[in-house]
């Protein structure tokens, strides 16, 4: 008999990925999704549930009738520049909507959920490879209500028995080979998609700095597979259910490539040359954010394998032509 995870937020990007591969090793995924920024047709992977995460009574009912062993959690809000020209939206959505997801766990006995959370909980590092144990110390109300839910759930776990898995997440990119799924955001703010986009319309890209302490002057970020995390989130339900603690892990590679280098490899998977507009650094851009994810190797066997940057954008440029989501 299939095991059912409800995964709030199922629709999006990460969430879909994460639904098919639970999909293809024993679990049926319940998602359950407003479709405020996920996408219906990226249900396609077990049951689908229209809701919010803020009705009670309907999560009530779901829990009631699939009785899943856990519960994944993708259903936030995650544009860093909306969060601080929008807190309230953040705080009330990341926080009080999570909250009431918790209570509604816990009243259906339902006492293990794996957690998308973010490398944006470490703010500005202060020193790379970044490891679990560095300051968290968020610069802007999106990591802030990240980390605010991973300590709430630390608190959880106390009174309640609650176990979770924290993931935070570096950069994540690419798209299914199965080319159904992808990175489909509106509007669009990641650099792969947001370049592929420009080559592919024949428009300009807008290279946010070139004055940052790095080897060529723009941003370095530690790019991650979407398919290497949905198997992080696998292995972290798998932990979960054999009896395993609450844990919070770094997903990246520990390899770091600037936006140019991004540019370049671009440049090279779509066959042409993309053109760049210089434009003003944002504000409170990190120099460099590469993570250490020895503790996610060692712990729950995490081995990324799609995470080559040639294969990172190979993939996403696959999906936007497949899908013209452009």
């Amino acid at each position: 008999m299939s095991k059912y995870i409800l995964v709030a937020g199922g629709a999006g990007y990460i969430g879909s990925h994460t639904c098919k591969m639970l999909s293809e090793n024993g679990f049926t995924p319940v998602v359950y999704d407003n479709l405020s920024s996920g996408h219906e047709y990226a249900t396609k992977y077990g049951e689908f549930v229209k809701g919010d995460i803020h009705d009670s009574e309907l999560l009530a009912k779901t829990f009631q009738k699939y009785k899943p062993v856990a519960v994944v959690h993708f259903a936030a809000f995650i544009q860093v520049g909306e969060s601080v020209a929008n807190p309230s939206m953040y705080y009330h959505n990341n926080v009080v909507g999570t909250l009431n997801l918790l209570d509604a766990m816990i009243k259906a006995d339902v006492k293990k959920i794996v957690f998308s959370s973010t490398a944006a909980v470490y703010g500005i590092p202060k020193s790379v490879p970044i490891d679990e144990e560095q300051l968290k110390a968020p610069i802007n109300p999106y990591g802030a209500s990240k980390l605010m839910m991973e300590q709430i759930m630390d608190d959880y776990d106390n009174a309640y028995g609650l176990k979770s898995v924290r993931l935070r997440y570096f950069n994540a990119s690419g798209a299914s080979d199965s080319g159904d799924i992808g990175e489909n955001h509106t509007p669009e703010s990641h650099l792969i998609p947001v370049i592929l986009r420009a080559s592919i319309n024949k428009s300009s890209f807008n290279l946010m700095g070139d004055d940052y302490n790095t080897p060529d002057g723009t941003c370095v970020r530690d790019y991650i597979h979407v398919d290497d995390l949905a198997q992080a989130h696998l292995k972290s339900l798998e932990y979960l259910i054999g009896g395993g603690e609450t844990n919070y892990f770094n997903l990246g590679t520990g390899n770091g490539y600037s936006c140019k280098e991004v540019l370049q490899m671009a440049e090279k998977v779509v066959g042409n040359k993309i053109d760049v507009i210089m434009a003003p650094r944002r504000a409170g851009d990190p120099d460099q954010l590469v993570a250490s994810s020895q503790k996610a190797r060692d712990v729950i066997g995490f081995n990324p394998k799609r995470s080559d940057l040639e294969t990172i954008i190979q993939t996403a440029y696959d999906w936007h032509m497949k899908k013209k989501n452009l």
